[in-house]
Formats: structure tokens, sequence, C-alpha cells
């Protein structure tokens, strides 16, 4: 694209002198904003998009939160505390490095607000949720590893809509009072240091883009900008939509980078600032703790580049590998995201496969984001009651059965596996190799006992009310053709979340690489790994992210706004 010649400088207004400047306006520096303008203080809030995506990529989510013996658990008989979550959480993060100081210090303090304050707190906001909680990453199958051992994933009423709207009215209404000034297509490209600190910013001013939400915009230069504040805040994003980056510090454990994977975020998610203030002086850890999904899909009807959105099993479906070889557990569906990625990717190919029956997509397929999940989204109580009980998946997956590349339905497993084959354009799968794991697996469903795990697994799962509502589809063959028809799903790994990050301190102080404060810097939400530069460690247990992001922006704001 063709760049001209920058033709406007703009520095700060004199009518208005901001205590602290955010960059990027999602969830982690709204939270940081509201915090600080609560104490009167005066903030910019600047971004590298337009207006209409205020809010980030929460937006985009299903907007889970996790939560430790909340209200809503506890209505639904779920024993849970604060030292099982502890263990789940160490269990998952496994941190055993000397740079895990900071993020074993976030995981502590972000485990005592999901247990204490952080409910009451979105309740504040007006956030309301769905009253059943869902379980998911149900873990490795051991009681001190990976995984949740009761269902704690929170989902508002508005999914990821929900969750930004309270954040979003109280931004105008700090903005009307003259608290807050937002400024859009402002893309910062340095941090000003005086000599003493970080004490602003520099960058270019994008031309005006009128794309609709999440869609990519342009990266005309119009201008150029200088604004100083006492603090700033990098509060930008990951490098989930950087895929040069994202092989870049893919790691060794997981296998070699795929060649092909979907973007499960817009093209904004560039991780630019993430450097920009390594640049600064900013410590960047954990470079090769990420989370990415392998149940990606291509969107039929893109909004972005390379646009994947994520389906959200529930545990029936048998997963394969590309060459047809079933999965062992724990690698079944929603139990154990990057366990299950690191056996795909050492397999030697970049999807794999789900193979399914109607009665099974019909009760267990959600797929990931607002606009996927009318019902929940728009609190539609007729089409949650079809999402328990019709006779059809919900709209959006039907849809995607309909028009998505990555399905084939047949009504034989003959038809289906050279269906299969010829989507993925080759003979990897051979057709009795396939029919005889199946046939296997269904000859466990004539009795009650069950040595196939994933089985035992499923039928465990409708002991919790929730599951057997929502996600459990009644145990059955899956051959018999009274469940059909057949379906198979090519499964892409979408990219998502980035672990590590920016290092801080307990207030979202900035950190150098010798261990001091970086003065007058802040990082908060996925640019410092969700707090302290990667409080998930290796892996995370789901509803941790926008949870995170909130936690670090009020850590973050609180300290400002009490200077």
């Amino acid at each position: 694209m063709q760049i001209r010649q920058r033709t406007t400088h703009t520095t700060m207004p004199s009518d208005f002198h901001p205590h602290a400047i955010i960059i990027g306006a999602g969830i982690a520096g709204l939270t940081a904003a509201l915090e600080i303008v609560k104490k009167g203080k005066k903030v910019l809030l600047l971004d590298q998009e337009s207006e209409q995506n205020l809010g980030g990529q929460a937006f985009w989510s299903l907007g889970g939160l996790f939560f430790i013996n909340s209200p809503l658990q506890r209505r639904m008989g779920i024993k849970d505390s604060l030292s099982l979550a502890r263990q789940d959480w160490m269990g998952t993060a496994g941190f055993d490095r000397k740079e895990d100081h900071w993020p074993r210090k976030w995981a502590e303090a972000y485990l005592e607000f999901a247990a204490g304050p952080k409910y009451q707190y979105v309740r504040d906001l007006g956030i309301s949720f769905f009253p059943v909680v869902s379980w998911a990453e149900r873990g490795d199958g051991t009681a001190t590893g990976h995984g949740n051992s009761v269902p704690r994933f929170h989902i508002p009423w508005g999914t990821g809509t929900g969750i930004i709207k309270p954040f979003i009215k109280k931004a105008y209404a700090a903005q009307k009072n003259g608290l807050l000034r937002m400024k859009f297509r402002h893309q910062v490209t340095n941090l000003v240091d005086n000599g003493l600190k970080i004490s602003g910013v520099q960058g270019h001013l994008l031309a005006p883009a009128t794309e609709v939400r999440g869609q990519a915009t342009n990266r005309q230069v119009i201008g150029s900008f200088e604004f100083q504040a006492p603090d700033i805040v990098v509060s930008s994003g990951g490098i989930g939509a950087n895929l040069e980056l994202v092989r870049k510090n893919w790691p060794t454990r997981l296998g070699t980078p795929p060649k092909s994977m979907v973007s499960g975020v817009p093209d904004y998610v560039d991780g630019k600032m993430i450097g920009v203030a390594e640049l600064a002086g900013a410590n960047v850890i954990n470079r090769d703790r990420m989370w990415h999904y392998t149940e990606g899909i291509k969107n039929y009807d893109p909004i972005w580049s390379n646009h994947g959105i994520r389906i959200l099993p529930g545990p029936s479906s048998l997963w394969f590998t590309a060459t047809g070889q079933r999965l062992p557990p724990p690698y079944l569906p929603g139990f154990d995201t990057l366990g299950t990625l690191e056996h795909i990717r050492k397999s030697g190919h970049d999807y794999s496969w789900f193979i399914l029956t109607q009665s099974i997509i019909k009760k267990e397929f959600a797929l990931s984001g607002s606009e996927q999940n009318p019902d929940l989204t728009n609190r539609d109580y007729k089409l949650l009651l079809k999402r328990a009980f019709g006779s059809k998946a919900t709209g959006p997956v039907e849809a995607f059965k309909k028009r998505g590349v990555d399905f084939v339905v047949a009504d034989r497993i003959e038809d289906l596996v050279t269906g299969m084959n010829n989507l993925a354009g080759n003979s990897l799968l051979n057709l009795d190799h396939v029919r005889d794991q199946i046939s296997a697996r269904d000859q466990q469903m004539d009795h009650k006992y069950s040595k196939d795990l994933q089985v035992t697994y499923l039928r465990g799962t409708r002991n919790f009310l929730g599951d057997k509502l929502f996600r459990t589809a009644k145990p059955h063959k899956i051959l018999d053709p009274k469940n059909g028809p057949l379906i198979a799903v090519r499964l892409h790994i979408l990219t998502r979340k980035t672990l590590g990050g920016i290092e801080t301190n307990l207030d979202g102080q900035v950190l150098q690489k010798n261990g001091t404060v970086l003065s007058g810097l802040y990082a908060a939400g996925e640019a410092s790994g969700f707090g302290g530069g990667g409080y998930h460690g290796y892996r995370a247990l789901e509803g941790t992210f926008l949870g995170g992001c909130i936690f670090s922006g009020m850590k973050a704001g609180r300290h400002i706004g009490k200077k």
C-alpha cells in the first residue's frame, strides 16, 4: 500500500493535560482508564483502529469468566474452593523458570480476586450471567495436573458484547464529563524517554477507516503525533493475528510450527506494541508460551483475514489424526487443549478430524463468538430451549454444517470417508481402519461398563446437570443410522492468545531486564501475558483471559489513580 507523505503533526491540546495515556482500547485499557477517572484524573486513550472497534477482541468472544465458589456455582451444587482452584491452576501452569517469579505472584493474586471481589466487581458494572455454569478444560486425567476439577466457566448474557457494553458506556460517560479523551487511528510507534522516565508517546496518524468492526483497515499515514503524560499504559493485545511472530515464537515442545493455520483474532492483533515497549527497555518474557486451539474451522463468511472460528465441543465426538488414528485420552474434546495440539503437531500434519452424528452435533456443538450464539447474546430463551431440546443444532452450527468448507455429511461411513479424503485432497484415510475403530468404540455401548475412557468420561459428565441439559448427548452408537447422518469436520489449528508478555510487578509497572521498574510505564492485558508476563504459565484453565484483562487493567489503573 502506498504511504502518503505526512501532512500534519498533532500535539497535546492546551486544554487537556492527562495524568495517563493508555495505548489500546480493549477491555484491559478501558478498565485501567475507568479506574483512573474514578479518582478524578484525566486519561487519553489511543487506538490504531477506528471507533467501531472500541472494546477490542472481547466483542468476538464467548465472554466466559472464571470464578471460584461463585453464587451460581453454589446454586448448582458445585463445591469449589480457593485451595482446589489453586491446585488446579498451579498444576496447569507448571511454573518452572526463574522468570516465573512475577507470573506466579500474579496467579496467586488473581486466584484471590476470583474467589473474592471479582464476582461483585463485574456485577456492579451491570454484567449478569447465564445461570448454568460450564465446564471447560477438563484436564489431563490427574488430580494434580492440568485442568478444572469442577465447572468454573461463567457465560455472560450478551456473551462478549455483554462484557464490553458497560465498559463502553462508562467510557463515553467519562468522555462527556471531560475526564477521558479517546483518539482513534492513532498508531503508537515509539515511547519517549526523557532520560528519567517514559514520558510520552509518538506515532502515526492513520487515514480514517469506515470498515465494520473486525475488518482490516488501512495503514495509510496522513500525519504524526506526540503526546506527554506522567504515566503510560500498554494494553495493546497480543500476537495472535501475526502468523510470522507466532511461528517465530513457536516452542519446540509443541512440534514444528504449522504451515497452515487459521486466525481466531482480527488483523490488528499484531503484537507490534510489545516490540515497541521492548525497545524502550521493557523486559519481555515467556515468548514461547501461547494458547492456540485445535478445533478451528474456516469461516464461510469471513470478517477478518484468514478468519477461523473455534468449535466448542462436548465430549462425545471421536477425534482422529489426518491419517485416521483415533486420539488417545486425555486428548479428547474439551479436555487438554495444548496436550492435544502437541499430539497433532507430532503426527506430522496441520489438521485433524472429528467424526460424529447429528445427535451429537445438535447437543454438543457450540461456536466461539458473540455472533455465533444469538440465544446467549440476545438473551433469547426460546432459542436456548431449542439448543437444549431441539432436533437440530443451533442456527449458526447448522449453517456451518451446510455451508462450511470443512464439513462432510453422509449417511454411510463408506461415503463419509470418501468425502473426507476428497476434501483433504489425499487418500490418507483407510476406510477399514477408521470403521474398525468406530465399531470397537460402539461395542462399548452395549453395557454400562467400559474400558474406553472416552465413553467413561462422557457418561460421568452427564452427572453434572449443566452437561446433561446443554453439553452432552445421550451416549449412543456412532454407526447406528438412527443417530445419523454421520458428520466429519476437518479441524485446523486456530491462533488465539499470547501467554507470555511484558514483565510487570503487582502494580502493573513494567520491569526492565535487571528487575527494576521502568519508571512511567505500565502494561496490562494480553500485552503483559494477562499479568506479570504470563500468569497462566504454560496452560490456561479458560475464562481467565478476559478476567486477566480486567484484573491487570484494574491493578494498573488503581496504582496510577492513587498517585
